[in-house]
């Protein structure tokens, strides 16, 4: 039997990690391939990106539709369940755009690229 504290360590056990909020996060405006996740998430191998993609799709929060066509092409999407991480995902992208003004306003040198980034998923 599994045991768990507290709620956090629940939610942490799914989208923990560095890439799993930010995928979600990317899926929130529709279905993507590979190549297109891939290409907004700086630093994330392919390896490491089908990997977590496939724990997300195990975990229930990703579907991967495969396209029976040559050559072949594979798009994956939030499930029903996926989708109310979005709530979580929202606070979390909220705290982060407060916690750069914070740091900016300290004198920290940090700027958000978001803008420049992630435009066509908005």
């Amino acid at each position: 039997m599994k045991q768990y504290h507290l709620g956090i360590e629940a939610t942490l056990e799914i989208i923990g990690g560095k890439w799993k909020a930010l995928i979600i996060c990317l899926l929130m405006s529709g279905a993507k391939r590979t190549s297109e996740l891939q290409r907004h998430i700086h630093g994330i191998s392919q390896k490491v990106l089908i990997q977590q993609l496939r724990e997300l799709e195990e975990d229930g929060l990703v579907r991967r539709h495969v396209y029976q066509q040559m050559p072949p092409k594979v798009e994956y999407s939030l499930t029903e369940y996926g989708v109310t991480a979005n709530k979580i995902v929202d606070v979390m992208c909220t705290w982060g755009k407060e916690n750069i003004r914070r740091r900016q306003c300290q004198g920290e040198d940090i700027v958000l690229l978001e803008d420049e980034s992630m435009g066509d998923f908005e």
